[in-house]
């Protein structure tokens, strides 16, 4: 059996309220090391701290404020809150960036927000996961700097383009592939095969963007097992040796505590 980390997955989210612990035992069973729980808010990052918290050793959380709600992004009492929840066990911050798509709040607020984060990540030489969609050339130059600045991302449920794919990589980023890569209208297998092997990653996304053939239900994390078998077909390589990869990847970058020759 495969073994894979689900590096992004709300595990804090209400959709799991019902049955979270048995979603936990199923990741688990399906071939799970841990799991990344994301904090895309104060309150989620309080919530998924906690959970990491009652499952040391296989849930870890992150702390951030999403571009949705950048327009409650207070650059007075969140900063020192993020700081806060990174000094007591966050293994990075966000999920954070720019969504141009919905445009929840306004860019110019979504920018301040990730620059703040950005450098809350600088300053504290920790990995920042991100969120873009259709903000593609200010993600660019976003990712461009932070970049020079040493700071080291992961651009989550990547789906392209390569101009931004290119831009992450030589700034010394991950990219992270979901669900959507099982999705028939999924037709581009040769960005599946461009981040080279010690930068790929792996992920959920649930309980959002389940893979086929759960398409359509709440995703959870055991069906990363799916997406990884779907990205080892690209790469012509086998599950097993990928999910070994992007476990490793995983754990370096979020400095996770895992034995991977036990695991």
């Amino acid at each position: 059996m495969a073994r894979f980390i689900d590096s992004h997955v709300h595990l804090a989210d209400a959709a799991f309220d019902a049955d979270r612990e048995a979603v936990i035992e199923r990741a688990r069973r399906a071939g799970a090391r841990a799991l990344v729980c994301i904090g895309e808010s104060i309150a989620a990052a309080e919530r998924a701290a906690a959970l990491a918290s009652a499952h040391p050793g296989f849930v870890y959380f992150t702390a951030g404020v999403h571009p949705h709600d950048a327009a409650r992004f207070d650059p007075i009492a969140d900063p020192p809150r993020l700081r806060e929840f990174l000094a007591g066990g966050a293994v990075a911050v966000g999920e954070c960036g720019l969504d141009y798509h919905y445009d929840h709040s306004p860019r110019e607020l979504q920018r301040r927000a990730f620059a703040t984060q950005l450098a809350i990540a600088a300053d504290t030489s920790t990995g920042v996961v991100v969120h873009t969609r259709e903000a593609v050339d200010d993600t660019i130059a976003m990712v461009r700097e932070a970049g020079r600045a040493g700071i080291v991302g992961i651009l989550h449920c990547f789906g392209g383009p390569v101009s931004l794919a290119e831009v992450a990589l030589e700034a010394g980023w991950y990219l992270s592939f979901s669900g959507i890569v099982t999705f028939k209208k999924w037709d581009d297998d040769a960005l599946l095969r461009l981040p080279p092997e010690d930068r790929l990653l792996v992920e959920t996304d649930a309980p959002y963007l389940a893979p086929v053939p759960h398409r359509g239900k709440r995703n959870e994390p055991a069906y990363a097992a799916l997406t990884l078998a779907r990205v080892a077909q690209a790469r012509g390589v086998t599950e097993e040796s990928l999910g070994d990869v992007t476990s490793a990847n995983a754990a370096r970058f979020f400095r996770l505590a895992i034995d991977m020759s036990s695991s």
